[in-house]
């Protein structure tokens, strides 16, 4: 299915939800997202390889090994997003995305401008956390 949206489309509550413009408007978007990643983790690994540790101060090698260890945990996040947006990808296709993993309810469109590898709905995420609270204050 090959559908052509413009560039101001944003999708709307007045119309049917996860149409088929909706799914390649969210498609783009996470695509977009996903390049911006990769190529921000390029860049880094560019400039990990170009950067040698020649501080003869042993305080300028600590800060930067430390800023290196915060790019490196920085750029693990970025990786695990990567497999949220391939799989919110295959959730189009399967013509399962934007619908809640719990309830199966419509997420809302603006949770998915927000955040679009939502799985569940707003009020589902609050219980989720909410559960995951009393267990963490065990």
């Amino acid at each position: 299915m090959n559908v052509h949206i413009s560039d101001d489309y944003r999708p709307s509550e007045d119309e049917e939800f996860m149409n088929p413009r909706q799914q390649e408007y969210f498609r783009k978007k996470l695509l977009k997202w996903r390049a911006e990643i990769l190529a921000d983790a390029n860049q880094t690994i560019a400039n990990l390889q170009e950067e040698t540790i020649k501080e003869p101060d042993i305080a300028d090698r600590a800060s930067t090994e430390s800023e290196r260890a915060l790019e490196l945990r920085t750029r693990d996040r970025q990786r695990k997003l990567i497999g949220k947006i391939d799989s919110a990808l295959r959730r189009i296709d399967e013509g399962e995305y934007g619908y809640c993993d719990e309830t199966g309810e419509p997420i809302s469109l603006r949770r998915l401008e927000a955040r679009p590898v939502a799985t569940l709905s707003l009020e589902a995420q609050e219980r989720h956390e909410r559960r995951e609270k009393v267990y963490r204050d065990d």
